[in-house]
């Protein structure tokens, strides 16, 4: 009898012990992901990073944790999207443009098309590659998309009109160098860490970048002039290594898709006030001057910049990629985004 008492007291303490232990221990391991990212960590591609680790953290009731890595200090810029394929990091943030060529379907929303402001370009961009899946995106999750405000041209000499803007040297990459070349203007490469120096030596007289850097890198102090000109945005995709996400709860996944859009309009409009806080705080503390192009000169720069996207058209068609159809959409997404929210 007491040999039986026993035997049953000891296994309800052993019931008790494994009902409370056991669900903590679960509790304890939440899932951890990495997130690769490469501009500073006061920049806004990281800003939105930490906005949506929090947000996947506190919508999964701290199921998911994420390391972030902003600055290259997990995988630099050219490597992240393959980085995120090979697993090296479980997420990563890159931009299209940083690989030419390979982002044929993006690229369209990185040509001169005249967006206003970055939650309607992001928008835009959404909607295309959701519409066209591109084949460049399959070996990975897309969680987000989005792009950075309109660049324009930020000097040391005003530039009122193109008649200014004809001859002079201007620190541009890419997308922008070309841009700047057809509009007169001289490009020159450089990092942009060497800029402000090249500058202050009269070696460039500016620089063409979206203009919350006026604020987040100082160009103010070096550069008292600005000219709105809504020139081009540069695309970027936030992407999960595929085995990572197969791998996700289906409640972890439904959280993740549903941050998809909301993360994109979210991080367009934060970019939009951070540049016009950027414009405030620049007015305030350097007296710097926005400058715009008369009526004329819009006219004429849109003229000028119209064979980039009869060019993009025909090279992506040779691809075969239906480059027509896709620069009809931009221009169909923009007029919608823009009625909706501008």
């Amino acid at each position: 009898m007491k040999k039986t008492f026993l035997k049953t007291t000891v296994m309800l303490l052993a019931l008790v012990v494994a009902v409370a232990v056991f669900p903590a221990a679960a509790k304890a391991a939440p899932i951890k992901l990495t997130y690769a990212n490469f501009p500073p960590a006061s920049t806004f591609p990281c800003v939105q990073m930490e906005r949506w680790a929090k947000e996947v953290e506190k919508r999964t009731s701290g199921e998911v944790k994420i390391q972030t890595f902003p600055g290259g200090t997990l995988l630099a810029a050219k490597n992240i999207f393959d980085g995120v394929i090979s697993g090296s990091a479980d997420i990563g943030n890159f931009a299209m443009s940083y690989q030419p060529g390979r982002f044929p379907v993006s690229e369209a929303v990185d040509m001169p098309v005249g967006f206003k402001s970055s939650k309607v370009a992001s928008l835009v961009l959404y909607d295309l590659i959701e519409k066209y899946k591109p084949k460049e995106f399959e070996k990975v999750k897309i969680l987000t998309l989005f792009t950075c405000p309109p660049a324009d041209i930020m000097t040391s000499r005003p530039v009122k009109s193109l008649k200014d803007l004809k001859g002079l040297e201007l620190r541009s990459s890419g997308t922008g160098a070309e841009i700047i070349k057809k509009l007169g203007a001289i490009p020159v490469a450089m990092p942009q860490s060497e800029t402000p120096e090249a500058i202050q030596k009269g070696v460039v007289k500016g620089m063409v970048s979206s203009m919350e850097i006026l604020k987040d890198f100082n160009f103010a102090a070096y550069c008292p002039y600005a000219t709105e000109a809504n020139l081009f945005v540069v695309s970027f995709a936030v992407v999960m290594n595929m085995d990572k996400w197969n791998a996700l709860p289906p409640a972890v996944k439904k959280v993740f898709d549903d941050l998809r859009v909301e993360q994109a309009l979210w991080t367009g409009d934060y970019v939009d006030n951070h540049v016009k806080e950027a414009l405030v705080w620049s007015k305030e503390k350097y007296n710097h001057q926005l400058l715009s192009f008369s009526a004329e000169d819009k006219a004429e720069v849109a003229k000028l910049l119209t064979p980039m996207i009869q060019d993009y058209v025909k090279r992506v068609t040779a691809q075969g990629v239906p480059g027509e159809e896709i620069i009809k959409d931009v221009y169909s997404l923009k007029k919608k985004y823009e009625k909706k929210y501008q």
